[in-house]
């Protein structure tokens, strides 16, 4: 035991230096939305991709500035007041590239994932009320993945307090966003699927109904194929007759924010000509804490019941599955600051063993631009006793 940790203190170690040795140069560009504004990264980021306050409220706006304060010269002067069109369609890329140390019982492996991923992003305005963002990974781990996020956003929906989101997004994103974290350790939970159901909290296609009150309270209602993000089938993205449906609250109360969310889901697999369902169901309460915009503290529980998520038909066994995980984010120097250390514990206990999951990750990030982010991360597996190291840099141009 004691080989296994002197081993990885000293892998993490060269983590960090391999870091600092596969640094590129200066960027020399900024992302679409700093660039159409001329604005600093750090007014949404800190450090990008992680969402400040202001960043959030951007987004939230249909990815635009207050009415008032968008410049008209971004638009060009049609004539025509029923259509807006932007004089330059926004677009970034981001590129990330790792280099990744795995060690458990079978084997040491070193691997070069140069580049991890790299995907072209756009984002915008169609009116004063209606934005649109999607990005193309044009390589994920290798292969050409397509369309993930992909939306069009009306805020504001009838001079309501509504907000409507129509595209394909994370069935998590009301919760906590993985695409915003720091570490290349995920939340591995909203991964996890169950026997041979599809339902997860990741990639789908269907719409958001959100109202957010002034004193803070937020509802969230989402309704999704529940399939995935798969092909269509005979013209169809929806296997089955049913869709999978969540309510969430939360209540933001000064630097606190809590919440809760039930999740009811419904899939149907066709065997020997007969339908055989698994009808299962999320629920879980989350929160964040803010300190001083120096430390971050992030938690998320969930249960997820599943009747018969094998399809057995015949003598089917329910699964249930639990867990989480906490993320704190201390930003070292502050949000204007380079340097921000991100730890993150992951946790799964289910019915079937193959699916518990415990692990532990410390990452560190520094930032050589503010669109240039350094990542050594170090992660540890209870369960396994297996350990990742990795080291990194995340770009966006």
């Amino acid at each position: 035991m004691h080989d296994r940790v002197a081993g990885f203190i000293l892998t993490t170690a060269l983590a960090v230096f391999v870091a600092v040795l596969i640094v590129p140069g200066d960027a020399g560009a900024i992302p679409a939305f700093a660039r159409k504004y001329r604005m600093s990264c750090t007014t949404c980021h800190a450090p990008a991709p992680r969402l400040k306050a202001f960043g959030e409220e951007f987004a939230g706006n249909a990815f635009q500035l207050e009415e008032d304060q968008e410049p008209p010269r971004f638009f060009y002067d049609t004539g025509d007041e029923q259509l807006t069109l932007m004089r330059d369609l926004p677009i970034a890329v981001r590129f990330d590239a790792y280099v990744t140390y795995d060690r458990d019982d079978q084997a040491d492996v070193t691997d070069l994932k140069t580049p991890y991923g790299m995907k072209l992003l756009s984002g915008g305005n169609i009116s004063k009320r209606i934005g649109y963002y999607f990005y193309f990974y044009m390589s994920e781990r290798g292969e050409v993945a397509g369309i993930e996020d992909a939306y069009i956003h009306f805020n504001d929906f009838f001079d309501l307090e509504l907000d409507l989101m129509v595209g394909q997004f994370q069935v998590s994103d009301p919760l906590f966003k993985r695409e915003l974290r720091l570490t290349y350790e995920d939340y591995e939970i909203y991964k996890t699927r169950v026997g041979d159901t599809p339902t997860n909290l990741t990639y789908d296609r269907g719409f958001i109904v959100t109202y957010g009150s002034p004193v803070g309270l937020d509802a969230t209602f989402l309704l999704v194929n529940g399939n995935g993000k798969g092909e269509a089938h005979n013209g169809y993205f929806d296997d089955d007759d049913w869709k999978n449906g969540m309510f969430r609250l939360s209540q933001s109360i000064g630097p606190v924010r809590v919440g809760g969310f039930a999740y009811l889901c419904n899939s149907i697999k066709a065997i020997d000509q007969n339908s055989v369902e698994n009808q299962h169901y999320y629920w879980g309460i989350d929160g964040t804490i803010d300190v001083q915009d120096k430390l971050q503290i992030n938690m998320q529980y969930l249960e997820r019941h599943d009747d018969d998520p094998f399809f057995l038909r015949v003598d089917p066994y329910e699964v249930a599955m639990k867990g989480g995980f906490v993320e704190v984010v201390w930003s070292v120097g502050g949000e204007m600051g380079k340097t921000f250390v991100t730890f993150l514990y992951n946790y799964i206990d289910s019915d079937l063993n193959n699916l518990d999951y415990s692990a532990g990750t410390l990452s560190l990030s520094y930032l050589l631009r503010r669109n240039v982010r350094l990542v050594a991360e170090g992660t540890y597996h209870e369960d396994t006793e297996a350990a990742r190291l990795v080291a990194g840099v995340v770009s966006a141009f």
